[in-house]
């Protein structure tokens, strides 16, 4: 993805999610994915999807089990 991908990538998620500090990131030596940061926290992978002329970008999240625990 280049960095224009990044940035439409970037604006969509902090207006889907009404957070300011979501950071998409270019992957070291990947050209067909990005990270997705909130704050400095790695939160997924956002793939670009590009089949038969169709453009689609998948986001994946994993959640620890940890992370559900009430702090």
């Amino acid at each position: 993805m280049d960095r224009k991908e990044i940035q439409k990538l970037e604006s969509f998620f902090r207006r889907r999610f009404a957070m300011k500090d979501i950071t998409v990131r270019q992957r070291p030596r990947k050209d067909d994915s990005a990270e997705v940061y909130f704050g400095d926290e790695f939160v997924g992978v956002l793939f670009r999807d590009d089949e038969e002329g169709e453009l689609s970008y998948n986001f994946t999240m994993a959640i620890l089990d940890i992370d559900l625990e009430e702090e």
